[in-house]
């Protein structure tokens, strides 16, 4: 029996888990599928569009429950949690999905969600577009580092709060803004984190909603 599409991404999700992205191989793949090589390549041509239908499949539960009539902002802020949260489920789940640029009914969905609460508001199309893709390259950025952070996804991972240590080194003098900021600067608080730059980002986006923008 033909293996089906849902099961390859199912099973390199698995191995993601497991070895990282750079463990994701097309041969380590087939091996764990206990299949040929070829059978992979009916669905996945290359490792990059393999990559397409993880990142497709990590969107999955992302923007389906949103309420009709919430404002436009608490729908931003919900679909950029609920997509930091689908990239954190998997390892290097942040690094996986970016770069790909597919066209599925998941991201049309996630997409339409944002664009939608936007325009709804009066916002130019060019505004609601742009807008959107800002906040998901935020979630993204934020994600990636939040990962690399992460020993679940960097076995080498470092604690922020270790790096006070070595700040400590260079002179206050030369550097007083930077050691003023230092605690928060090494901050473990990354939900709080996340919060503060993506309130920033709405914020932004509601002085760009004026005629013309």
């Amino acid at each position: 029996m033909r293996i089906q599409r849902d099961q390859v991404v199912k099973a390199a999700l698995e191995l993601l888990d497991e070895e990282g992205l750079e463990g994701v191989t097309m041969r380590k793949l087939a091996q764990r599928l206990n299949i040929q090589a070829p059978s992979l390549y009916w669905h996945f041509t290359n490792k990059q569009t393999l990559l397409d239908g993880m990142a497709d499949a990590l969107l999955e539960p992302v923007a389906r429950g949103l309420k009709p009539r919430a404002r436009w902002d608490a729908v931003l802020a919900q679909v950029a949690g609920e997509l930091r949260q689908a990239l954190r489920s998997h390892r290097d789940g942040a690094r996986v999905y970016a770069g790909t640029f597919t066209v599925t009914e998941n991201t049309l969905r996630v997409s339409e969600a944002m664009i939608g609460a936007l325009r709804g508001v009066g916002a130019t199309s060019r505004v609601a577009a742009w807008g959107s893709f800002s906040i998901v390259d935020y979630v993204l950025g934020f994600t990636i580092e939040e990962q690399a952070l992460d020993p679940r996804s960097n076995p080498e991972a470092v604690k922020l709060h270790e790096r006070r240590k070595e700040f400590s080194s260079f002179s206050a003098d030369a550097y007083p803004n930077v050691m003023a900021s230092l605690k928060d600067i090494t901050d473990e608080d990354f939900d709080a984190r996340f919060v503060f730059g993506l309130e920033r980002l709405i914020a932004g986006l509601k002085s760009a909603m004026s005629p013309g923008s």
